[in-house]
C-alpha cells in the first residue's frame, strides 16, 4: 500500500501531475471556505512508525479524498505521497506546514507519487 522509501534514494515512480481548483463552501458557523476535500498525513515532524496507514518515510501522503470533493474531480488517490504544490518542495516538510501551505492557495498545482504507477 505505502511506498518502500528510503531517504535520500531516488524511487521508480511517474510524478503524475494534479490540478486541484478548490470550491466555496460554508462551514458549520456560516464562514465562507474553500475546500478542496482531502485529508494528509505525514511530514518530517512526524513518526512514521506511528502511521495507522503504514507508511514507511516521513513524506505527506493523502489519507482520505471525499466524494464529489475537487480533489475526487481532480484525480487525487488515497495514497498518493504529494512531491510539489505550486513548485513548493514537500518532500522536506513538517505536517503542519504542509496544511498551511494547501490552506493559503485556491489553486493546488501539486506532482504526485502513486505506488505502482512507473510509466504513463
Amino acid at each position: 500500500m505505502a511506498f518502500q522509501h528510503q531517504p535520500g534514494v531516488a524511487i521508480e515512480c511517474l510524478s503524475i501531475p494534479i490540478k486541484l481548483a478548490k470550491e466555496a463552501s460554508v462551514d458549520a458557523e456560516g464562514r465562507p471556505v474553500m475546500k478542496c476535500g482531502f485529508k494528509i498525513g505525514g511530514g518530517i515532524d512526524q513518526d512514521f512508525h506511528k502511521s495507522p496507514q503504514g507508511y514507511t518515510d516521513n513524506g505527506i501522503y493523502v489519507t482520505e479524498v471525499y466524494g464529489d470533493s475537487p480533489a475526487e474531480k481532480s484525480g487525487l488517490k488515497v495514497h498518493d505521497k504529494i512531491l510539489q504544490v505550486n513548485g513548493y518542495d514537500f518532500t522536506m516538510v513538517t505536517h503542519k506546514k504542509a496544511v498551511e501551505y494547501i490552506k493559503k492557495h485556491t489553486v493546488l498545482n501539486m506532482l504526485v507519487a502513486r505506488k505502482g504507477v512507473t510509466h504513463s
